[in-house]
């Protein structure tokens, strides 16, 4: 499904005139991005090694659980949405957490590599250091579970794409909660796309990052504390790396 989102998203959302770009220039274009590009890897290396391994090393040294503390203060508002799902509202909310927020993710990167958006890539790279940096004490220091699971409801995930859970726990852990990643993530892809004149992107790209945030909730899989968690860190990070840019 994403590789299909690529090729629409080339067609439609790449300019034709980027590629009348000759070999030679993508070659600077590439040697300008390449270590951009560098970091983000990195972090995305260190994020799989942070799930994979280190996170229940520091969960069972923990020893506890801090969802409680939030349900205290929430109660039950998230979960009342995993009470009253509708077919519509849950399959389209499904696509964009699995599908389109991914594919608007990775492709925002190959769109500013192509596109020579040096100051969206730049901004990218040292914002997603910046999000996951301060994030990652939290993710390991203090787990928070998902809503559904917390409450031991069914997972709209698997309800729409059967056994697809066992994929995505691949690349996150259901204890991850606090601040929301999907959450400032997709609001720094807004971020970074508003920065190009690409208005199709960019209106794609605000769609995406309010569906994001409405479907995390739908789907009882963050708190609201977590999505207020996200909102802030991604909002305080875009202010740091302003100024940051700026001074260099």
């Amino acid at each position: 499904m994403n590789l299909l989102l690529f090729f629409i998203g080339i067609l439609f959302l790449v300019p034709k005139k980027i590629w009348k770009t000759s070999w030679s220039n993508y070659k600077q274009i590439f040697s300008y991005h390449y270590i951009y590009l560098f970091i983000i890897i990195v972090i995305v290396a260190v994020h799989l090694l942070e799930i994979n391994i280190i996170d229940q090393t520091t969960t069972n040294l923990i020893g506890r659980n801090f969802t409680h503390n939030i349900q205290i203060i929430e109660d039950g508002v998230v979960y009342w949405f995993s009470q009253h799902w509708t077919p519509v509202f849950l399959y389209f909310f499904v696509f964009i957490y699995i599908v389109l927020y991914p594919f608007t993710l990775w492709f925002s990167v190959l769109y500013f590599l192509i596109a020579d958006e040096r100051k969206a890539m730049k901004t990218f790279a040292y914002s997603l250091v910046s999000i996951y940096a301060i994030a990652l004490p939290f993710y390991l220091f203090l787990p928070i579970t998902n809503v559904y699971i917390y409450y031991g409801s069914g997972s709209a995930l698997n309800t729409v794409i059967p056994g697809v859970e066992q994929f995505f726990y691949a690349t996150t852990t259901n204890n991850n909660c606090f601040p929301s990643l999907h959450v400032a993530m997709t609001l720094l892809v807004a971020k970074t796309v508003s920065l190009t004149n690409n208005k199709r992107f960019i209106y794609l790209a605000y769609f995406c990052a309010i569906c994001v945030i409405c479907s995390v909730i739908y789907l009882a899989i963050h708190w609201i504390t977590d999505v207020i968690g996200g909102i802030l860190l991604a909002f305080a990070v875009f202010y740091l790396i302003k100024r940051f840019i700026k001074e260099t």
